[in-house]
């Protein structure tokens, strides 16, 4: 058995399943360089059929990263793995995933397919993929639920066909993770062609076990984990990346596996999915988590400073956590601007991109005296949602009064064309979503309102996040200044973009096959 663990990061696909964690081409493209800088094994780019929007960003994805492995989704259908295939064909190195559910109740009620037809499909998907690629995955969906001799039959003929990896999901997150570990150690057991496959692990985290059930099978021999940073995906989430790694790196007495990642591009790589998607981190997430490494016991303090290994298993640094202070202000240069950019591995695409980037940077230092590299981040991530949107904010003046009722009045430029609102609210923010509303229309509804600091202290830029609903559809936005209000607008108007321009994607489980 290899003692080589895989890191499969799936945020670019799976975690963006999670409601209103949709990506844009270009972001999607910052996530995975970042991922690449992690030193990622495998890096799944998306589901090409999905959409026109989802087949470019796998496609820019592949055409850009030279040192991960790109892999492109698919059902197990020819046409799906077509357009995965030529989503791949500039790829560096290029995998194909294609699944297929091999439960009971998927195959019953979703699938309506019987145990043979399933196994017939697999096979014949599995040698399709072949004749792009000799990198080939193979998932059985809803696996943690699947009779285990059918298993067992498909696993087998799909190996025979030409996949290299088996992936087994545990979908719904059922697994615990005893018998899960035991599952993999039985499936490598009864499979007379089990050596000559990977066998992978896609847990959820409906019951909060994704991270142990993964761990548990890696301790049963599988030697790739597929995962995502912060642990974003459908539901309560995929397995966490940042806590697998760790796990795997602090317990070298358990787990006699060695991985290629670089820890300390971890907390930068959190940081920037996290601004991207609007998704917050918790403060007492682990590993990345603002409280993660924090003290603040006495007791803990005293043990902390006699000797660090007394309450710390980990050092912060080794996975990112640092001070991290660029030393730049206003009257810093636009090439020292761009060289600190290059070096947290942040390239624009144009010299206007850089331009607008660097105008926001001279507004923030007249600001605020110090610029940390996670402002750089906040920066950058608000600067390019901006310059893509057709709706975006001129001017703002907010009244708010003790005794009064809040008041705001505001101007949008809508594609070219500039139109003022106003109105009340219970506070300045309520006061400014109404103004909003009553130039753009959005009908729209309003699911969620979350602010986090960049950084800390009083003139630290605020980090807004939103999230919109409308028929159905859920989108994030986000916005970043030091004014929380002015954030706040941008926020909103960041989601406004989206839930009127983004194109609708499907979801890669839904449509049964064919």
């Amino acid at each position: 058995m290899s003692d080589k663990l895989i890191i499969f990061d799936t945020t670019l696909r799976d975690g963006e399943q999670s409601p209103g964690a949709s990506m844009t081409k270009d972001e999607k493209v910052r996530i995975a360089k970042a991922l690449e800088k992690l030193r990622v094994d495998i890096i799944e780019a998306g589901f090409p059929i999905a959409s026109v929007g989802d087949f470019e960003a796998v496609q820019a994805v592949a055409n850009t990263i030279k040192d991960s492995t790109i892999c492109g989704l698919a059902r197990a259908l020819d046409k799906d793995i077509d357009r995965a295939a030529e989503a791949l064909k500039k790829a560096n190195s290029a995998r194909i995933h294609t699944f297929l559910a091999t439960s009971p109740l998927h195959m019953q009620m979703k699938l309506r397919m019987s145990p043979d037809e399933v196994l017939t499909q697999a096979v014949h998907a599995v040698k399709r993929a072949r004749q792009y690629t000799d990198n080939v995955e193979f998932s059985p969906e809803d696996a943690g639920r699947s009779e285990i001799d059918f298993l067992c039959r498909v696993i087998e003929a799909v190996i025979d066909a030409g996949a290299n990896t088996i992936n087994i999901p545990d979908t719904v997150g059922y697994k615990l993770p005893e018998r899960f570990g035991r599952l993999i150690a039985t499936l490598r057991e009864r499979i007379p062609n089990s050596d000559k496959a990977i066998f992978s692990v896609h847990c959820h985290n409906d019951l909060g076990l994704a991270v142990a059930n993964s761990l548990a099978a890696v301790l049963n021999g599988a030697r790739q984990v597929e995962c995502t940073i912060n642990g974003l995906g459908e539901r309560a989430g995929n397995a966490s990346l940042e806590e697998v790694v760790m796990a795997v790196r602090t317990r070298k007495d358990v787990f006699s596996c060695q991985m290629d990642i670089d820890t300390t591009q971890i907390v930068p790589c959190s940081r920037l999915v996290s601004g991207i998607t609007g998704f917050p981190v918790q403060p007492n997430k682990a590993i990345v988590g603002a409280n993660a490494f924090a003290h603040e016991s006495g007791i803990h303090q005293d043990g902390v400073l006699k000797n660090r290994e007394t309450y710390e298993i980990m050092k912060a640094e080794d996975v990112g956590w640092n001070e991290n202070r660029m030393v730049l202000g206003k009257h810093s240069g636009r090439n020292a601007f761009k060289d600190r950019l290059q070096q947290l591995g942040i390239v624009l695409s144009s010299e206007e991109e850089l331009n607008a980037a660097f105008s926001r940077f001279k507004e923030l230092a007249d600001k605020k005296h110090e610029i940390y590299d996670d402002d750089l981040q906040a920066i950058v991530t608000d600067t390019l949602a901006v310059e893509k949107e057709k709706v975006k904010l001129i001017a703002l003046k907010v009244c708010s009064e003790t005794g009064e009722k809040p008041y705001a009045q505001i101007t949008l430029n809508l594609d070219g064309q500039e139109k003022s609102g106003h109105a009340e609210g219970s506070g300045p923010v309520d006061a400014t979503f109404k103004a909003i509303e009553s130039i753009v229309y959005s009908q729209s509804h309003l699911l969620v309102y979350s602010v986090n600091n960049v950084t800390n202290g009083t003139d630290s830029q605020g980090e807004v996040g939103v999230r919109l609903e409308r028929e159905g559809r859920i989108v994030n936005g986000q916005g970043a200044d030091t004014d929380i209000v002015v954030a706040s607008a941008k926020a909103y108007l960041n989601a406004i973009n989206k839930i009127t321009n983004v194109m609708e994607r499907k979801h890669p489980q839904a449509p049964s096959p064919v």
